[in-house]
C-alpha cells in the first residue's frame, strides 16, 4: 500500500481466510459505482460471497443498475470499517438462471424471507481484481492487498 509507510515484508499480513470470513459474514455491504458524468455513487446493498465471488441484485432502473450498464467497474465494501474487506472488480449480469437458482438458498438463509429473484432486479456477480484487508487494531503490520488475474 504505497504512501502509508507500511512494512514491505509479508510478516503479519492477513490470511485470505480472514477476508473471506468478513465477506461472507457481513450482512450489509456498500457498493460504489460511477455515474455517467464521472461522479461517484455509493449505496448500501445486500449480497452473498460464494466461491470467491460477490453476488447481489439491483433494479435495472436503479441508479446502481444504470451506472453499471455504462461502467461495470465497482467497489464492494463490508459493513464494518474497523475490520474491512474491500473488493475492487467488474460487475457482470448473471444470465444463467441455473446459477441464480443455486445461489438462492444461501441468499434466502441470510436474508429471510427474501429470495434472489431476477424478477425483482437483475443479479450481478463481482469477480475481484483487487481485495484489501484492513484491520484497525493491527493496521500497520496487517494491511493486506490480494491481486487476482483474469
Amino acid at each position: 500500500m504505497p504512501g502509508y509507510g507500511l512494512p514491505t515484508q509479508t510478516k503479519g499480513m492477513l490470511p485470505w481466510k480472514w477476508a473471506e470470513d468478513k465477506l461472507t459474514r457481513s450482512r450489509n455491504y456498500f457498493l460504489a459505482t460511477t455515474r455517467p458524468d464521472g461522479s461517484p455513487h455509493v449505496m448500501p446493498i445486500w449480497g452473498i460471497w460464494v466461491d470467491s465471488e460477490f453476488y447481489f441484485s439491483t433494479g435495472r432502473q436503479s441508479r446502481k443498475g444504470r451506472n453499471l450498464a455504462v461502467n461495470p467497474h465497482c467497489v464492494v465494501c463490508t459493513d464494518r470499517a474497523e475490520a474491512a474487506a474491500v473488493v475492487e472488480g467488474i460487475a457482470q449480469e448473471v444470465t444463467d438462471m441455473a446459477r441464480v437458482k443455486s445461489l438462492d438458498e444461501a441468499y434466502h438463509r441470510k436474508y429471510k424471507p427474501w429470495h434472489l429473484d431476477p424478477k425483482l432486479g437483475q443479479v450481478f456477480v463481482v469477480r475481484p481484481k483487487v481485495v484489501f484487508g484492513l484491520y484497525e487494531e493491527k493496521f500497520v503490520e496487517s494491511a493486506t492487498r490480494w491481486t487476482f488475474s483474469e
